[in-house]
């Protein structure tokens, strides 16, 4: 028999723990089929199952049919938690090793018929002409260097519902800025509390020198409605679940497009009489 371990964690067999191993390191603790898990030792925890939890209750149970899209899959947790439910998932990532991890997971699994792994960035979406019923945009937002362009992007491909997450700086507080048009001179109201605006980080947060802003709760809905998304409820810290906004056009999309045509190498049609 096997010795339980903490967290009541059945430890693998020696070989099966040096076939983890060989793929590590690993971020996401996957609970696989045959008990093991893959970073049951996690610093965060049992990382991202907890994530996981306050999602899953707000999501629904039965996605046969949807198709789903996970940005910054990692090794997929998201993934085969989506596809357990049904749904067709396609994960994307720009870490060789993270997709390695994925696939072989998908295996262990026996869900490869319904997940795929791609290598791409978040602008090269902007390229694909469709659009999918469920958009996890999970800890990503933070690590662009161009985080509205790469936000701006995914929300086109949102058909029904995004889960958004993000590093965000401290404070609850928000500031109804919707129709405020100040005078170019009055810019105390920048200092508010709850004014939309985001931390620069110029060189590395918490040794990763990918993690390049940080935004308060103000600005992730601000931005979130800016790129014509509507914030339905927050399940969980720094959790977003959104949908399109049907009822009002985006104006500050409107209003940016010619600006994003160019951004996404696009031409922007115009019409003149």
């Amino acid at each position: 028999m096997t010795r339980l371990l903490q967290r009541n964690v059945w430890a693998p067999s020696e070989n099966r723990a040096r076939e983890i191993g060989e793929l590590g390191p690993w971020f996401h603790n996957l609970h696989l089929p045959d008990g093991a898990q893959t970073a049951p030792t996690h610093a965060l925890g049992d990382f991202p199952k907890f994530k996981w939890d306050q999602l899953a209750p707000i999501l629904p149970a039965d996605l046969r049919g949807w198709s789903a899209l996970d940005i910054g899959c990692n090794a997929g947790f998201y993934a085969f938690e989506l596809a357990k439910r049904g749904a067709q998932v396609t994960g994307i990532d720009v870490e060789p090793l993270f997709l390695r991890q994925a696939e072989w997971a998908a295996h262990e699994f026996g869900l490869e018929h319904l997940v795929q792994f791609r290598a791409m960035q978040v602008y090269d979406l902007a390229s694909w002409d469709r659009s999918f019923d469920l958009v996890l945009f999970m800890g990503v937002f933070y690590h662009l260097r161009y985080p509205l362009l790469g936000l701006d992007i995914v929300s086109r491909k949102v058909g029904r519902l995004m889960v958004f997450q993000t590093l965000t700086m401290p404070g609850e507080e928000i500031v109804e800025v919707a129709h405020i048009d100040p005078d170019v001179n009055e810019r105390d109201q920048f200092l508010d509390p709850g004014w939309p605006r985001m931390a620069f980080i110029e060189r590395e947060f918490a040794g990763d020198p990918t993690n390049w802003w940080a935004p308060n709760h103000a600005a992730v809905e601000a931005m979130l409605r800016s790129t014509g998304l509507r914030v339905l409820g927050r399940p969980g810290h720094e959790l977003y679940l959104c949908e399109p906004d049907r009822e009002t056009e985006a104006w500050p999309v409107a209003r940016g497009a010619a600006e994003f045509a160019s951004a996404t190498g696009r031409t922007l049609t115009t019409h003149h009489d």
